[in-house]
């Protein structure tokens, strides 16, 4: 990796990034893994996470604003980073980390420690150094990333968990070898999703302080529970998406697939915002009437099936 050519680094990204070159495979990888997530958490919502390919700005305008939109994919892209580099450490693919060896508790009866705990503190460390460097402005738009960017980070700490294996004469389990994991990131992404359902709406409030004016929010609605560092937040709303707005960064939802049997946002009436829908027949090829030959392999026919497919007009 040439951390120069990597294009919309600040400079402590980049002085982050000559400093750890090893583990920068891994930071990439989180962020591809927690765009990927996005993607499969709204693929039946308005806006689904659609990435631009020639841009640096790879959701376009819609990040400009502090929406919900914007705090869930801080949340899941700094949550990705963690995730990928905690792994690789795991996995012995850097010489800078590797296994946590500060177990968390005495081992319990008839089980050990053993096999690799992942150090997921090292990959929020990391996460934290680099997913916050560009967040650094008294702003109330830093301080809204910096939250939704530590909630994400928490939410891995949070889910991890004991591993055993079994040991012993014929699966007997006399021994139990355990170890600290994480757990999938569809666990993450699942949590991060409900979080951005129930995300807290704030109010932006000026303070003046001896290097400035300094920007703080503040929760808009005094009657319901402040969020915690687990919350996402914004204070911003959201366009509804409906119709393609380069200012916004909608690409609408005409020709979006829509399940004609739900009520739910991913139903033909909410999806094409009323604008009604169109239908049509596909013919498709699938395996069928497959069977198992002993042994050991499965022989199948091919059938073509017909599907009524419906997309928003």
């Amino acid at each position: 990796i040439l951390c120069g050519s990597i294009p919309g680094l600040v400079p402590k990204q980049l002085r982050f990034c000559r400093n750890y070159i090893e583990i920068m495979p891994s930071v990439a990888e989180g962020v591809k893994l927690g765009i990927q997530e996005c993607q499969h958490q709204f693929r039946g919502r308005r806006w689904n996470c659609t990435t631009i390919d020639d841009s640096l700005a790879i959701f376009g305008p819609v990040l400009d604003k502090a929406t919900r939109e914007s705090a869930f994919v801080h949340a899941i892209a700094s949550a990705g980073v963690a995730f990928a580099v905690t792994r690789s450490c795991a996995e012995g693919t850097s010489t800078i980390c590797g296994c946590d060896s500060h177990h968390k508790g005495p081992p319990g009866d008839g089980w050990k420690w053993g096999g690799c705990s992942e150090d997921a503190d090292f990959g929020v460390l990391v996460s934290r150094e680099f997913a916050d460097a560009r967040e650094n402005r008294p702003d109330a738009r830093s301080a809204m990333n910096r939250h939704n960017n530590e909630a994400g980070r928490t939410t891995i700490l949070d889910h991890m968990h004991l591993k055993c294996k079994c040991h012993g004469l014929s699966g007997s389990c006399e021994v139990k070898t355990c170890w600290w994991a994480q757990p999938d990131f569809r666990a993450i992404g699942d949590f991060l999703k409900d979080k951005y359902d129930s995300a807290s709406e704030m109010v932006v409030e000026k303070h003046r302080e001896s290097r400035g004016w300094v920007e703080t929010l503040r929760a808009k609605y005094a009657l319901f529970k402040p969020p915690t560092e687990r919350d996402l937040v914004y204070y911003e709303n959201s366009p509804n998406f409906c119709e393609p707005n380069p200012e916004t960064g909608s690409f609408g939802t005409r020709d979006r697939t829509c399940n004609v049997t739900s009520h739910g946002i991913d139903g033909c009436d909410l999806l094409c915002c009323g604008r009604g829908h169109n239908t049509r027949t596909e013919r498709r090829k699938e395996k069928c009437h497959c069977i198992f030959h002993w042994c050991c392999y499965v022989s199948c026919q091919e059938c073509v099936r017909v599907y009524d497919v419906h997309t928003c007009k």
